[in-house]
């Protein structure tokens, strides 16, 4: 900790030299050490900083490490900074901000929310002055440190690109209120970074480029894992019963599964299994956020289930089985442990007063889980072990800026449904890759989407198998950090000019 500004620790990861030696990932590890090649030289002595609001909790605080390991390996010295404060209600407001350019909210930011956003950003961008030379390139991702930048760009004078990965592709009064916002800061940098072209606002037209965020495709999120390393997951992480002994130790800190009275306990017990090893399953994982559509989804589950009991559906006897055993699996980060993200206790009591008023039929049938982030890696297993065994993988969301659990489900080849949402329609090709929501707040649709999927495992099957090959050729990381490396080299260049 350098007075308010937080340095991560980057735990060890793997080599590019380990990615070579699998044969799939070759081509892609060898492409970009040609790319890094030609442009090294224009970075060479030159350090990268990314700043961002968070260590933990959410995609860019999850894609920061393997990126700066990497671009470490090619030859750019890179560093990590975590904006902090001890103003909550500067999270409060970025929260808003955030909602705001998705289209959500009361469409009004006053001049105590400039104030208060201000003094945030001097305070933070004082303590790194020290540490950032003019000679470097500075990073910002997303706009809560958005201001910091700004500052450091007229103290320093270094090379400067804001990373926003959020956005809407609608131009509603909150958009336009965030935007407005945003634009005195946005005037000092160099260049911007979107994940779609309708997110880019108009002040940045001309200055801004297009890179998908990507996912790692040996982290202990999305690695393959064994049936011996997947059941031992599952036990430590206390998602199973550990009826028979397994290698490795529990974790320390186990996933937590929402009682029936509202309280939170242990995940199984020897009453209470999940079934995830035999049951088919639908699973939504991701940040609680009333943008993330587990509402709709909750209850679209729901009316999926009562279908068994219609003599009008015409099912066959092993679907409607399936149909009587399916579980929804709704599993989310411990929210105390998101520091930008104070909505999500708020989100997670709704949650649970919904899933307190089904009938202890369906409660049965809906698993919420509280997944503990003390560690990381442990917290990624668990993610990894739940999608890989599901048959289903939902990503309903309302807005989505990206949706890198998508890519992760895809990546497993699962049959993914995502919504019409920007992001996600940036991965998921309907009816190619996966199946997509026309209205994600809409239960019957969700209803019938998951009817579908689940009805037809050859459907599955082809949609799987096309996920995986899209995120090979589109969204692994390689890819993203040779446009990275193209950026920066062109950004040195332009701003060397002026």
């Amino acid at each position: 900790m350098t007075g308010m500004v937080e340095i991560p620790k980057i735990e060890e990861a793997f080599t590019l030299q380990y990615y070579e030696a699998l044969h799939h990932l070759m081509p892609s590890v060898t492409d970009l050490r040609a790319q890094a090649a030609m442009v090294m030289p224009l970075l060479k002595g030159r350090t990268l900083w990314m700043v961002n609001s968070t260590a933990q909790g959410g995609g860019v605080a999850e894609m920061l490490p393997k990126m700066i390991t990497l671009l470490e390996e090619l030859g750019l010295e890179t560093r990590w900074l975590v904006i902090t404060t001890e103003e909550r209600r500067f999270y409060d407001l970025t929260k808003r901000m955030h909602n705001l350019i998705h289209g959500e909210g009361e469409p009004r930011l006053t001049d105590d929310d400039r104030a208060l956003y201000d003094r945030v950003s001097r305070e933070n961008a004082e303590r790194m002055e020290g540490l950032i030379g003019p000679d470097d390139l500075l990073v910002i991702h997303d706009p809560q440190p958005m201001g910091v930048g700004a500052l450091l760009k007229e103290r320093l004078g270094m090379p400067l690109i804001w990373r926003c990965h959020i956005g809407l592709d609608e131009h509603l009064p909150q958009t336009r209120v965030a935007w407005s916002f945003l634009e005195r800061y946005a005037d000092g940098y160099d260049h911007a970074v979107f994940s779609a072209p309708e997110y880019i606002p108009d002040y940045l037209a001309g200055r801004a480029t297009i890179i998908h965020p990507a996912i790692d495709p040996q982290s202990h999120k999305n690695r393959d894992l064994s049936p011996h390393k997947l059941v031992g997951i599952l036990c430590n992480s206390g998602l199973k019963h550990d009826s028979h002994p397994v290698l490795t130790p529990p974790f320390e800190q186990r996933a937590q599964r929402l009682q029936r009275d509202g309280t939170w306990g242990p995940a199984v017990t020897d009453g209470s299994q999940i079934g995830l090893l035999y049951r088919p399953i639908v699973t939504q994982i991701s940040r609680w956020d009333r943008l993330k559509g587990f509402a709709p989804l909750l209850e679209g589950f729901v009316r999926l289930k009562k279908r068994t009991d219609d003599p009008a559906r015409n099912y066959d006897e092993r679907h409607r089985r399936r149909l009587e055993i399916v579980r929804l699996v709704l599993a989310g980060p411990d929210p105390s442990a998101v520091q930008d993200d104070p909505e999500g206790q708020e989100v997670l009591a709704e949650l649970i007063d919904a899933y307190r008023r089904l009938p202890e039929r369906m409660q049965h049938d809906v698993v919420m889980l509280s997944l503990p982030m003390q560690s990381r890696k442990e917290n990624a297993l668990m993610v990894n072990a739940l999608q890989r065994c599901s048959t289903v993988v939902v990503q309903n969301s309302l807005r989505e800026g990206f949706g890198l659990t998508a890519t992760e489900a895809m990546w497993k080849r699962k049959a993914t449904i995502g919504t019409y949402a920007c992001g996600l329609r940036q991965q998921i090709r309907s009816g190619v890759d996966g199946a997509l929501i026309k209205d994600p707040s809409d239960a019957d649709e969700v209803a019938d989407k998951l009817d579908r999927l689940l009805q037809d495992p050859t459907l599955r099957s082809v949609l799987s198998r096309n996920a995986q090959r899209r995120v090979f050729q589109e969204f692994l990381i390689f890819g993203q950090l040779g446009h990275w490396l193209q950026l920066l080299a062109q950004t040195v260049e332009e701003t060397a000019s002026t």
